[in-house]
């Protein structure tokens, strides 16, 4: 399930760029000294998330180059000049586009995991196993990490929770010949993707980074992939340099960028280093890895919303069995009931948190400082007093009398009120399925009902 990043990520970056566009207000056209003002404040917001001095000031004199002298284009007001040029140039800087896995010459995609000591490493290979397993292919996770404790033991639990054979040898074997028995093992077995799961260490630690190497030379793999954490910033800029040197890194994989991440890291990186973000972890849940896009990425600094993440992620969540029986009851201008209403409740669920989807809305960051605020507890609320109601309560709300109603109360932590209210709301809602029923359908005889129902076969 496509997921993404929380409130936090990138919202301090957000505002300020917010601010420092709308000193262009009101102005007809773009000069040295006005844009000059703003791209000084844009450039410290860069430095204040962490960002990489270099990378800050390049991206900078690159905006300035293009936005000075230019005349408004057709409708556009400077502000929205300018966001259109920094908007591009946070892409380019980002990679210009989303990068997939790298295709294997011999039919095996093997990747190598590395990174530093809890950048939840082993969950990121968890996640990515999970990924490629719903593409089709057949994954095989390898236990290579023989130093932390628990590790391996980490990993057979993720691989089962994700129905994925973990291959391990213990802890008292060489990783390098881990690494290639497991790879072995995988073509003796029919498993077309190898995850190796490395231990974590510092890239200065000399014996440990030569280790990697052996690894490397042990399995020739298809993608090394660095896992780093997106909250510390420009540390994980200068790992992913050391690392890219001594390994040849295919790419990155940002986790926690559902916590407090500046956005530094997501930023620098392929700046810095010249190699790809692919995938960014936000979320613990293991479904919760999501592919980087640049342009999307940029979409979202800038207060945009990401649209298109949001409609992926409803068409790959949504059930489209029941999403068809709720518009047959559309179709046939029959009432909705609880059980219904707890269906569609779920699937919003499990796209997310409900902070996460509003940020995916454009502009919803905007109406933040205006009260507007995503209140997850009044979800679960919801879900509590439904499932309080007995099965055929859910079915028929008209059973709900004065006791039913203190009992669901009591049964769900809430008050008789709040009840109330969500029965009031499915009155509401099946007042407003009604009457679009009526004005989208017609009679009901229509030819457009006809037509409708005929679309629902396919």
């Amino acid at each position: 399930m496509p997921v993404v990043w929380g409130s936090q990520v990138f919202e301090t970056l957000n505002e300020k760029l917010q601010r420092a566009f709308k000193e262009l207000s009101g102005r007809g056209r773009l000069t040295d000294k006005n844009i000059g003002d703003v791209l000084r404040e844009v450039r410290l917001a860069l430095l204040e998330a962490d960002v990489n001095f270099r990378v800050a000031r390049d991206f900078v004199k690159r905006v300035q180059e293009r936005a000075v002298g230019q005349e408004v284009l057709g409708s556009l007001t400077p502000e929205m000049q300018v966001l259109r040029i920094v908007s591009e140039e946070l892409t380019a800087v980002m990679g210009e586009q989303s990068e997939k896995l790298r295709v294997a010459p011999s039919g095996t995609q093997i990747i190598l995991m590395v990174g530093l000591n809890g950048a939840g490493k082993t969950t990121a290979c968890a996640k990515l196993a999970k990924r490629v397993q719903k593409e089709g292919k057949s994954p095989l996770l390898v236990a290579a990490d023989v130093y932390r404790p628990a590790a391996i033991r980490q990993l057979q639990i993720l691989g089962e929770q994700i129905h994925v054979p973990v291959f391990t040898m213990g802890a008292d074997t060489p990783p390098p010949r881990i690494a290639e028995a497991g790879l072995q093992h995988a073509r003796s077995h029919g498993n077309n993707v190898v995850i190796i799961d490395t231990a974590g260490r510092l890239q200065t630690n000399e014996e440990l980074m030569v280790e990697l190497e052996q690894v490397r030379a042990a399995t020739n793999p298809t993608e090394i992939l660095l896992v780093a954490d997106a909250t510390t910033g420009q540390e994980a800029v200068a790992v992913a340099e050391e690392f890219h040197r001594r390994l040849s890194l295919t790419g990155v994989i940002l986790t926690k960028m559902d916590g407090d991440a500046r956005g530094g890291a997501a930023i620098s990186i392929r700046a810095v280093t010249d190699c790809p973000i692919k995938f960014m972890g936000v979320g613990e849940k293991l479904d919760a890895l999501e592919e980087f896009h640049p342009d999307r990425i940029a979409s979202r600094i800038l207060g945009r919303g990401d649209m298109l993440s949001l409609i992926e992620r409803a068409e790959e969540v949504l059930d489209e069995e029941k999403a068809r029986h709720i518009e047959s009851k559309i179709l046939e201008s029959q009432e909705l009931n609880f059980e219904d209403f707890l269906d569609q409740l779920r699937q919003i669920q499990r796209m997310g948190s409900l902070d996460q989807l509003l940020e995916m809305i454009p502009g919803f960051n905007k109406l933040r400082g205006q009260g507007l605020e995503a209140d997850e507890s009044q979800l679960r609320r919801v879900e509590a007093i439904i499932l309080s109601m007995t099965p055929q309560e859910r079915r028929n709300h008209r059973l709900l009398d004065g006791s039913r109603r203190r009992r669901i109360a009591l049964g769900s932590g809430t008050t008789v009120q709040q009840v109330n209210q969500l029965v009031q709301q499915l009155a509401q809602m099946n007042r407003a399925v009604k009457q679009f029923s009526g004005l989208a359908l017609g009679g009901k005889k229509s030819k457009r009902r006809r037509a409708f129902q005929s679309s629902l076969r396919f």
